[in-house]
């Protein structure tokens, strides 16, 4: 679906996008990206770093699952020009992971539409863990 700069108004939400991490997505995520930090990975190593439910997530798929909302809310014919996110909390295993995105405003800027966006990554306890922004390009 793709969605147009007329039909977005300031307030709207993004829809709904969610996925449960545990070991098998960080490990598929860190294969891709060569990131396997210790923390990441063991149980111990997590508890050494403060942790002390163990091994955590990793802050920057939750970047990735913040621009692969956004992808599947704009379509593929818009452009994400920025993503900027804070990491602030830890993403435990097996937690249901949410973006949530809130248009804030809309402007024709340097020839194109774009939208600008509050979004953040919650648990499923909606707790927020990744508060940012965003600019897409209709």
């Amino acid at each position: 679906m793709t969605v147009s700069f007329e039909d977005i108004q300031i307030g709207d939400k993004l829809p709904t996008w969610s996925r449960k991490t545990s070991f098998a997505e960080w490990n598929r995520y860190a294969a891709v990206n060569e990131e396997f930090v210790p923390f990441h990975m063991d149980d111990e190593a997590g508890r050494r770093a403060g942790n002390e439910a163990g091994a955590f997530g990793m802050g920057n798929l939750r970047y990735a699952y913040i621009v692969n909302a956004l992808r599947e809310w704009i379509g593929d014919d818009a452009i994400v020009r920025e993503v900027g996110c804070q990491y602030r909390a830890i993403n435990q295993k097996d937690d249901v992971l949410t973006v949530t995105g809130e248009v804030t405003a809309k402007k024709a800027e340097d020839g194109e539409n774009r939208v600008y966006l509050d979004i953040n990554v919650v648990t499923q306890t909606g707790a927020p863990t990744c508060p940012g922004h965003a600019v897409v390009a209709l």
